[in-house]
């Protein structure tokens, strides 16, 4: 581990601590300090806290705003809700793997520009199928549509 990690580390313990925190909070700011939560970060943390590394994953894998990999600039997620799954969630996702060039077991472009996901619902029933681009809402969506609204954020630096 570096020195910077560390530092940024120790900074997110003090704090934490400071405010009597919670392992949510915590995984919070290691993932808004780092993108993503690093095993690393967890195994410090554990050593830390003497809090062991099983509790941390257990609050990672149990809610979907925590993420153990690099995410793209650009987060496209696809609702996959009953309704937007019937209305073609997934050929949205089907086009849109194939515009990103993702293969099967990529989630992420390489130039780290776009991440996919799918969710199971935004609760946005009445306008599926359903695509968030960075949280903007693009309601519905069709292959092409979808494909083409990604365009501005292709362009973009």
């Amino acid at each position: 581990m570096d020195k910077q990690m560390t530092e940024t580390l120790e900074a997110i313990y003090s704090r934490c601590v400071a405010n009597e925190d919670n392992i949510i909070t915590v995984l919070q700011e290691i993932q808004h300090e780092f993108g993503y939560i690093q095993e690393e970060a967890v195994n410090w943390f554990s050593a830390r806290t003497n809090i062991p590394p099983s509790k941390y994953y257990g609050v990672i894998t149990f809610y979907s705003q925590f993420h153990q990999k690099p995410r793209g600039k650009n987060i496209v997620t696809v609702c996959c809700g009953t309704v937007c799954h019937v209305k073609g969630a997934p050929r949205i996702i089907s086009k849109v793997r194939e515009d990103l060039k993702l293969k099967d077991d990529q989630d992420t472009t390489r130039d780290m520009a776009f991440t996919l996901e799918h969710v199971n619902c935004v609760g946005a029933c009445s306008i599926a199928p359903v695509v968030l681009v960075n949280e903007k809402v693009f309601g519905k969506q069709t292959p092409s549509k979808i494909v083409n609204n990604l365009k501005a954020y292709k362009d973009k630096p």
